[in-house]
């Protein structure tokens, strides 16, 4: 039995949860996410408890189980606190801004690199050098935060590029001179 599909999710007291046979809609405060879930699953709501049980034994069932749970306790928690990711620049003239709702990188390319945030997604900067990225949907959340790191990922030898917030990066000896 799956130990994080067996633990039964909380749900918030400003938290309104609707199951629609194997739909599943939570509206907080922060807004309103609904998914489709697997039909492996069966999903039981009392009072403010939800719980996830699996039809059968089959592999599928199994696989899913606890997937399905860690999706409906990402989505009571992004309605009820939300998620952010941080990402910081490091390098000499690397920085960021926010320009309407789209985020500008200059990152030692020649052109500055635009990102486009998706709907649901707020981007802010401190610093020039510190990017936060926030919204309701976990996966969306981490997806924008991917991307902005792909724009230049942290290089080994210098240290250079967009890295997560407390990311260790391996650092090379470069190349020694002639002697």
């Amino acid at each position: 039995m799956s130990r994080i599909g067996r633990r039964p999710i909380d749900i918030p007291d400003k938290v309104n949860v609707t199951i629609n046979g194997q739909a599943v809609i939570v509206k907080g405060p922060k807004g309103e996410l609904s998914r489709e879930l697997n039909s492996e699953v069966l999903i039981e709501q009392t009072d403010n408890i939800i719980v996830v049980k699996r039809r059968d034994e089959s592999r599928l069932a199994r696989q899913r189980h606890g997937l399905c749970r860690t999706l409906i306790a990402n989505m009571v928690e992004g309605v009820s606190q939300g998620f952010q990711k941080r990402l910081e620049i490091q390098g000499v003239g690397y920085r960021a801004q926010v320009q309407g709702r789209n985020l500008i990188l200059n990152v030692g390319y020649s052109n500055p690199v635009t990102i486009e945030p998706p709907e649901g997604i707020e981007v802010a900067v401190e610093n020039n050098t510190n990017v936060i990225v926030t919204g309701i949907n976990k996966e969306i959340v981490g997806n924008t935060a991917a991307q902005i790191r792909a724009v230049r990922p942290p290089e080994p030898y210098k240290g250079k590029g967009i890295r997560y917030a407390g990311e260790f990066v391996r650092r090379k000896v470069g190349k020694a001179g002639k002697k």
